[in-house]
């Protein structure tokens, strides 16, 4: 920021002023220091440089103004001491600005909103997309979109991953069920998408927890 020029207003001198942030900002330094007779510019760090005049009775003024808030500046310091304040809380009268969280998708995140991207596609048995799938064809298509390699039928689905418990269910996490006839994914809260079966179409339904053969979690 660059050099500015404080103007002379009729009750209290601008140089008070400057001064008086000047203090509150050295007070977060633990310095108060007064404002010397023949200072020209004072550095106010973080705001830039400002010219205080040089007579004698304005910079009395400064330093009266400085010692009639003293302590105003050191509950200030106090306040913005880092001990002061817990981690990710803003100095008082600041905006509090968190930074913001990001999480990061899985493999079944991905997975998952590719074969939600399918609904309303037709079952059509052997199919392994685009535009058709049969049930092991749509997820095995859907984990192939976040980089994963699927074998291609239900039953060798059985096998891939890690098993999971229904309780611990994710969402993209592959289900067998129908004695291992059938695979679909966990789309969260109890359900499902799945091409079900000839007739129908890529759909949502509701989990049958007594079906499942076994859940499976795939990792990139």
């Amino acid at each position: 920021m660059g050099k500015h020029s404080l103007q002379r207003e009729s009750r209290l001198p601008n140089s008070v002023k400057g001064a008086l942030v000047f203090g509150a900002v050295a007070a977060t330094t633990g310095a108060m220091p007064a404002i010397p007779a023949m200072a020209a510019t004072v550095d106010i760090p973080g705001v830039g440089n400002f010219d205080v005049p040089l007579g004698d009775q304005q910079v009395n003024e400064v330093n009266q103004a400085l010692a009639a808030h003293a302590d105003q500046i050191k509950q200030v310091q106090q306040a913005l001491a880092p001990q002061a304040m817990a981690p990710g809380q803003a100095a008082p009268g600041l905006p509090n600005f968190a930074p913001p969280m990001f999480q990061q998708q899985t493999a079944g995140d991905v997975a998952l909103d590719a074969a939600k991207s399918k609904l309303g596609a037709e079952y059509v048995w052997g199919a392994t997309g685009p535009d058709a799938f049969d049930c092991s064809g749509l997820v095995q298509w859907a984990y192939k979109q976040a980089g994963i390699k699927l074998p291609r039928t239900s039953f060798e689905m059985e096998h891939v991953g890690r098993p999971i418990a229904l309780s611990q269910l994710a969402p993209g996490d592959i289900i067998v069920t129908s004695n291992g006839g059938h695979v679909v994914m966990y789309a969260g809260d109890g359900k499902i998408v799945q091409a079900p079966t000839s007739g129908e179409t890529v759909s949502f339904a509701h989990l049958n927890t007594d079906d499942v053969v076994t859940a499976r979690r795939v990792a990139a």
